[in-house]
Order: structure tokens, then C-alpha cells, then sequence
């Protein structure tokens, strides 16, 4: 860093950070080691999320207060500039001190600290260039967390893992963000959250091969320590939107295989519940992947309720209450169809009236609007594989209006 010479009374002071309804931006017309309490004598201005920054408003602000004129229009032009780039890149905290306006007019800053939001990678990752983010709740990341997060950065999809309790009993491997919350809060609901070992997701249609990595880190952490009352696997999510079941669940079955005598020796219980695209396929191959092995496999589809296997996993519910997907009593249920209209063609040809959506226990209280064949969506965010299936789906479908309409 070369140095920049300058005297004290070029030195200044600027910090920026988040509010609830926007930014503060604080600044001091006097910086250095000897700022001494900025909160005190710093000059504020409150920015709202929804309003822009400008000179001119900095000027009315007075916020460069205390600085000689001949410096107010660089370094309100240079504070605008730096506000800009802060909103830009999503950090949430920034000071600058000392902030130098040099004899050549220049205004250069001499040590700078900042906090960014890590949630908004997805958008700024590029900008930011690499930046070893510290692991989370304030401890050492495993070397398997690092490699799962090397691994998602290599791909499209979505790849995550954070190890709680490496002791736990109780392990998961969750498909989509949105479920692997609901199945930690399940376990957590019935009193199991100590031995919750994982929390983590995949989601994004991942390949069979990164599908097999993520596993396969996940079962030979699982095996690393013996529990004498055994393990449990929970291998959950809802109904998938564009990830082929069969083809994850192909590499998810890869590991399965490969650990198999591990698992075996730790006393795992696996349990199963998936749905989506191709999912018989997939539970299909997991059925032939329990004969096979002998592992103790459950396996469920759509049919039961999504969080169902937790409560079955810890024993706290009747097995017999939830046959498995491919029981013969799920064919045995007839199905329901609606009373025909009165409208008779013929005595052997009735034409149906149209389907009228019914409410369910959850749905008594307020209304609930139900999608149609015209129903289109927003998508929000960088999911361009997620837009691009439904896209496909569509054409196929020969549907007039695309379903994303932005």
C-alpha cells in the first residue's frame, strides 16, 4: 500500500450502515486514531430503502459540516459515488477512517472496515471476487462442510451443509430449502432437536454424480461414531418442481450401496418420502436398492403427508398407519369422482359438470384462490433452469400463454 502523505487536518471520517427502513450514513469532519466519539460528533443522514442519495441532499443535510468549501463538492460527489457502490454490492456495514483528501485534490481511503450480506451471493458473488466467509454459529467449519460448499460453487444447483451435533442420532438429507426447514422443525417439535446431527438442502436439479458427493459426505459422516441405540437417515422433501427424482435418487442409491456395510454395522434406519417428476421411478429403484441390501428402508410418495416418516422414524407413530408407496392398499382406496350433472346425453353417457374446488379443514377460515390452466407466475431470482422447464412444459402442453410472465 504506498503511502499517501497528508496532514491531520486532511483526515475525515465516514461510516455507512443498515437501518430497518434504509441506510445512516454518519459523517465527521474530523478522522484519524484521535476521532475520538463519533456517534457524538459525527453529522447523520437517514437514506430510505425506497429513496435515492444526491448531492444535493447531502448538502441540505449540512452532513459535511465543518469541512472547508473548496473540498464539499469532491467529497459529496465521492460520498454519492460510495453510497451507490454500497447499495450496489449489499453490504451492510462500512467505515472509512481515515477518509484523505490529498493536496492534489485526490480523496483516497486509508483503512476501510465492512460487512457484506452473505445472502445476497447469488447476486453479487461475481463483484465480490472470492471472500472466505466465516462458518457459522461461531466455530471451526468441518473439512466435509468445506468440501459441500466448494461443491455447490461448481454448480448450478443448490448444495448445503452444516453440521449441528456430529454425535446426533438423527441425520437428513432434504431436498429443497423450504422442506429441510420443516423437517428440522419437526424433529425439533417433538423433542428431538439434541440429536438433530445435520441441517442442510439440495435442491436446483443437481446431476447424479454431485447428487452421489453430497450423500456419500453425508453417510460417512453419519458412520464416523457409533451410537448403541443406532442411527436414523431421513431422506425427505415435498414434491419436486423440475429435479428428476429418478436421476438424483440414482446417485443418492450409488452411496447407499457403497456404505452399505457401514450402515449396516451402525444400525441405520433409512426412511424415504419424495415426490415429483419421475419420483416412481426413483422409489422403484430404492425398493430394489433395500432387497438387495437388506438395509432397513421405509419408502413413501406422495400419498402421506410430508413430514409423516419423522414421527414414524423416532417411534412415535403406528407403521401400520402408513402403508408404503407401493402397498396394495393404496390401489385398494377407490377413488373419488364427482356426482354427475343432470345433464343426460344418453343412458349410458353422462357428461360431467365441471370440477368445483372444495375446502379443506386448513382452508375453513379464508378463501382460497385455486390455479388455473390461464394462471402465470413471476419468478424471482436467477432460476433459469426452473423457467426454462416450465417453458418446455408448456410447449408441450401447446398452452397459449407461456406460464412465467416474468
Amino acid at each position: 500500500e504506498p503511502f499517501v502523505p497528508h496532514e491531520q487536518s486532511d483526515e475525515h471520517y465516514v461510516c455507512i450502515q443498515n437501518e430497518r427502513d434504509g441506510e445512516e450514513i454518519m459523517f465527521c469532519h474530523e478522522g484519524g486514531v484521535d476521532v475520538g466519539d463519533v456517534d457524538s460528533k459525527a453529522v447523520k443522514l437517514s437514506v430510505p430503502v425506497d429513496e435515492e442519495l444526491s448531492e444535493e441532499k447531502l448538502k441540505a443535510a449540512n452532513l459535511l459540516k465543518g469541512v472547508p468549501a473548496e473540498r464539499v463538492e469532491k467529497l459529496s460527489s465521492f460520498l454519492v459515488a460510495l453510497f451507490n457502490v454500497y447499495r450496489k454490492l449489499n453490504f451492510t456495514y462500512m467505515e472509512i477512517n481515515p477518509i484523505v483528501f490529498t493536496s492534489d485534490r485526490n480523496v483516497v481511503p486509508l483503512d476501510l472496515a465492512a460487512k457484506i450480506d452473505e445472502t445476497a451471493a447469488f447476486l453479487n458473488s461475481t463483484q465480490w471476487g472470492h471472500i472466505d466467509l466465516p462458518a457459522p454459529f461461531g466455530r471451526k467449519e468441518f473439512p466435509e462442510e468445506e468440501y459441500i460448499r466448494e461443491l455447490d460453487s461448481k454448480t448450478g444447483a443448490s448444495l448445503k451443509l452444516t453440521i449441528l451435533n456430529h454425535s446426533g442420532r438423527i441425520w437428513t438429507m432434504v431436498a429443497g430449502g423450504g422442506a429441510s426447514v420443516v423437517y428440522a422443525d419437526t424433529i425439533s417439535d417433538l423433542g428431538f432437536g439434541k440429536e438433530l446431527a445435520n441441517y442442510g438442502e439440495y435442491s436446483g436439479a443437481p446431476s447424479t454424480e454431485h447428487t452421489f458427493e453430497y450423500a456419500k459426505t453425508i453417510i460417512s459422516l453419519m458412520c464416523r461414531e457409533r451410537d448403541p441405540r443406532g442411527k436414523i437417515f431421513i431422506i425427505g422433501g415435498g414434491i419436486a418442481n423440475f429435479t428428476d427424482v429418478a436421476a438424483t435418487f440414482t446417485g443418492l442409491i450409488k452411496a447407499i450401496v457403497n456404505y452399505q456395510d457401514d450402515l449396516k454395522k451402525n444400525h441405520v434406519q433409512i426412511w424415504v418420502r419424495r415426490a415429483g417428476p419421475n419420483y416412481q421411478e426413483g422409489l422403484r429403484l430404492m425398493r430394489e436398492t433395500a432387497a438387495s441390501t437388506g438395509l432397513p428402508i421405509r419408502i413413501y410418495g406422495p400419498e402421506t403427508h410430508v413430514t409423516a416418516i419423522v414421527p414414524l422414524a423416532l417411534g412415535l407413530a403406528d407403521i401400520k398407519d402408513f402403508p408404503e408407496f407401493d402397498d396394495e392398499s393404496h390401489a385398494a382406496k377407490p377413488l373419488s369422482r364427482p356426482k354427475s350433472s343432470s345433464m343426460d346425453v344418453d343412458d349410458g353417457d353422462k357428461v360431467s359438470e365441471p370440477l368445483q374446488p372444495q375446502k379443506a379443514d386448513h382452508e375453513a377460515d379464508h378463501e382460497v384462490e385455486n390455479f388455473s390452466a390461464s394462471t402465470r407466475c413471476v419468478v424471482y431470482g436467477l432460476q433459469h433452469r426452473a423457467v426454462q422447464g416450465m417453458l418446455d412444459f408448456d410447449f408441450m402442453c401447446k398452452r397459449e400463454k407461456p406460464s412465467v410472465a416474468a
